[in-house]
């Protein structure tokens, strides 16, 4: 069953006279629980996807469609419920609360989440449990990174949405985390959308989006998509 459709999806920016349409009529339909990576070089209209997606920006033309709503009519107060109950982010800015330790950082989750995973249970996920103590400023920019996963991971999103989630970590550590992404996808069901320029991701991807001029070149299932172990990183 498709989670989320993209219909004739535009999205255009002005300043001035001068216009970039950094996407393009984009049609595009992504089916629930899959592991889904989006690769295209710089400016191809990927984080705008995702923006549009998350409800962080609105389409100029077109309709997004998320569980058959939609959200591209939402309104603010609408918008922002559909983030809290439905999508999780992790960008490439940790956004942590430099005031607040880990543990809190993880746990704000549970303010908006209508059913919020165990913040404790996460952060052993990520392996930083014993980290759980200490404020932002203390911790390296990977471990930082695997705090805001561990919060997104914590909202139980349906949908997760990672701007290159492991552009700031060590090959094990991110070889750790992507497993964690595979698991919510093949065991719980979530739908897990990864933007990158690593094609090594791409090749354990169920779904792989090639994007290019704000424009969708492929979408393409892999039948076989490779296990995290058997990727040479």
């Amino acid at each position: 069953m498709n989670i989320v459709e993209f219909k004739g999806v535009s999205r255009v920016y002005t300043n001035g006279e001068h216009e970039q349409r950094a996407l393009d009529h984009v049609d595009l339909s992504l089916e629930e629980g899959k592991f889904i990576v989006v690769l295209g070089p710089s400016g191809a209209g990927k984080s705008t996807l995702l923006n549009l997606l998350g409800g962080l920006d609105s389409p100029t033309e077109g309709t997004i469609l998320v569980g058959g709503k939609d959200i591209s009519t939402l309104t603010n107060n609408e918008l922002a419920d559909y983030r809290a109950a439905t999508v999780g982010f992790v960008f490439q800015s940790y956004n942590l609360i430099p005031t607040l330790t880990v543990i809190e950082n993880v746990a704000l989750v549970k303010e908006i989440a209508p059913e919020p995973l165990s913040s404790h249970d996460m952060l052993k996920a990520v392996g930083l449990f014993d980290h759980i103590h200490q404020f932002p400023a203390e911790l390296s920019g990977g471990e930082q990174q695997r705090v805001s996963i561990a919060r997104a991971l914590a909202k139980n999103p349906k949908i997760l949405l990672c701007d290159e989630p492991t552009g700031a970590l060590d090959s094990e550590t991110g070889v750790m985390v992507l497993k964690l992404l595979l698991s919510m996808a093949r065991d719980m069901g979530k739908t897990i959308i990864i933007v990158t320029h690593n094609q090594n991701i791409a090749k354990m991807a169920d779904v792989v989006v090639r994007v290019k001029n704000g424009r969708i070149q492929s979408c393409e299932s892999q039948q076989n998509p490779l296990a995290v172990e058997e990727v040479d990183w």
